[in-house]
C-alpha cells in the first residue's frame, strides 16, 4: 500500500516532464489564443474551412442543351413540331344524356380525337369515326381556345370528315400538304402530332414502315393505299396529321393494329393524296364525288353469297346511263323466277370479286373516262367498254 501511494507522485512528475518536452520540441507550432500576441517566430496555422451547407453541397443545375449540342435530326423534329403544332386541333364530341327519373338533360363528352386546320376559312379535317353519331362538336386550338364546330360532310369509305369553326383568321394556321410530285419512300421519317388520351399536342416519331396497305374502313369497304408507320399512335391520335421531315402532311392517322388497344408499332394513315382529292369535294358539295357505271347493285353482296358467285351481279341497268348504252343486262323475271344477267368480274384487267373491289377500281376514275368491263354472261366471258359517270 505504501508502495502504491509513493509511486503516484512519481508518475505525475513523469507525465508533466513528457508534456513539457512535447511543447518545446522542434517543429511543433503553438496556436496563439484569439486576439492575443503572437511570437515573431511562430507560423500561423490556417483556419479550417467552413462546413458547407446542404444546399451548397448539391451539384450545380445542368443547363438546357444548346442548339449547337443537338444533332440535325433533333433540330429537324423540333422545327417541324413548332411549325405544325398550331395547325393541329383537339376534337371532342358530346352527346345529350337524358335522366328520365329527374327530368333533366345534360351534354357529356362521348369521345375525342385530333384533327388539323385545312384552310383559313375554318375548315378542319378529322376522321369520320371521331365524329360519328355526335350530337355536338367542339374544336380546341393550340392556344386553348375552343369553338363549336358544325359538320360539313363525311366520306365514311375513306374515314374522312370535314368540320367548320368560326374562328378569327389570325388564329388559324392551315396545314401544308406534301407535293404530289414527291412520292413517299419506305424508311423515310414520319412525325405524328395529336392528342392521345386527351394529352394536348403530343409528338411521336418513326418511319414509314410500308406503303399500299389495305385496311377495312369505317364505311364498310377497305381503304386502299394506306401508309403504315411505327410512329406511336394511341387512342386520341385519330384524325391527327402524319408529317414528313419538311413538315408537310403525308397522311391522317386513322387506326392502329393492336390487341391491347394501345400502340404496338403498327399504325395506319389515310394518304394525303386521298385527302387532297376528297376534302375539296366535301367542302364544295357536302359529300364526296363518286363515279359509277349506271347500274343497280347490292353493296351487301347477299345474292352473290347465296349463290356462291365471285363478282358483282348487275341487279338492274339505269335507262339512258352508260351501262345501258354499252348493252349491259340486269336481272329479269323468268318462268322459274329471277334470271341472272351480267356479272362484273373485272375492271381494266383487275379481277373484281365483290363490291369493295368494284368501288376501289372505279374510285380513281374521272367522269367521262372509259373503262373495260369484263362480264360473265350466260357462262361466257365478254368485255365491253363503258364510260363512267358521276353519281348523283
Amino acid at each position: 500500500m505504501r508502495h502504491r501511494e509513493h509511486a503516484r507522485p512519481s508518475a505525475l512528475i513523469a507525465v508533466a516532464a513528457l508534456a513539457a518536452t512535447l511543447v518545446a520540441a522542434p517543429g511543433c507550432k503553438e496556436r496563439p489564443s484569439p486576439g492575443g500576441p503572437q511570437s515573431p517566430s511562430a507560423t500561423k496555422v490556417p483556419d479550417a474551412p467552413p462546413t458547407p451547407s446542404t444546399i451548397d453541397a448539391l451539384p450545380p443545375p445542368v443547363p438546357p442543351p444548346s442548339k449547337a449540342s443537338l444533332i440535325e435530326d433533333e433540330r429537324n423534329t423540333i422545327s417541324v413540331f413548332r411549325e405544325v403544332a398550331p395547325s393541329t386541333v383537339f376534337v371532342t364530341q358530346k352527346r345529350l344524356v337524358v335522366d328520365r327519373f329527374w327530368g333533366t338533360a345534360v351534354e357529356v363528352p362521348a369521345g375525342s380525337g385530333s384533327g388539323f386546320v385545312w384552310d383559313a376559312d375554318g375548315h378542319v379535317v378529322t376522321n369520320f369515326h371521331v365524329v360519328d353519331n355526335a350530337q355536338s362538336l367542339i374544336v380546341r386550338l393550340q392556344g386553348e381556345k375552343s369553338f363549336p364546330a358544325r359538320l360539313i360532310g363525311v366520306e365514311p369509305r375513306k374515314d374522312i370528315a370535314v368540320l367548320k369553326i368560326d374562328a378569327p383568321k389570325e388564329m388559324l394556321k392551315p396545314i401544308q400538304v406534301a407535293p404530289l410530285r414527291e412520292p413517299l419512300e419506305v424508311g423515310q421519317k414520319a412525325i405524328a402530332i395529336g392528342n392521345p388520351f386527351g394529352l394536348d399536342h403530343t409528338l411521336t416519331t418513326g418511319i414509314i414502315s410500308a406503303l399500299g396497305r389495305q385496311v377495312e374502313g369505317a364505311g364498310g369497304v377497305s381503304i386502299r393505299d394506306m401508309i403504315q408507320t411505327d410512329a406511336a399512335i394511341n387512342p386520341g391520335n385519330s384524325g391527327g396529321p402524319l408529317l414528313d421531315s419538311s413538315g408537310h402532311l403525308i397522311g391522317m392517322n386513322t387506326m392502329i393494329f393492336s390487341k391491347s388497344g394501345t400502340s404496338a408499332g403498327i399504325g395506319f394513315a389515310v394518304p394525303s393524296t386521298t385527302i387532297a382529292r376528297i376534302v375539296p369535294q366535301i367542302i364544295r358539295t357536302g359529300k364526296a364525288e363518286q363515279v359509277g357505271l349506271g347500274i343497280q347493285l347490292d353493296p351487301a353482296h347477299r345474292l352473290e353469297r347465296r349463290n356462291g358467285i365471285r363478282g358483282v351481279i348487275v341487279m338492274g341497268v339505269i335507262p339512258g346511263g352508260p351501262a345501258d348504252k354499252a348493252g349491259l343486262r340486269g336481272l329479269s323475271e323468268g318462268d322459274r323466277g329471277l334470271v341472272l344477267g351480267d356479272v362484273i368480274v373485272g375492271i381494266d384487267g383487275t379481277p373484281i370479286v365483290d363490291y369493295d373491289g368494284l368501288y376501289n377500281a372505279l374510285d380513281s376514275k374521272k367522269p367521262g373516262e372509259k373503262v373495260k368491263v369484263d362480264l360473265l354472261r350466260s357462262g361466257q366471258k365478254t368485255t365491253v367498254e363503258v364510260a363512267v359517270e358521276l353519281l348523283t
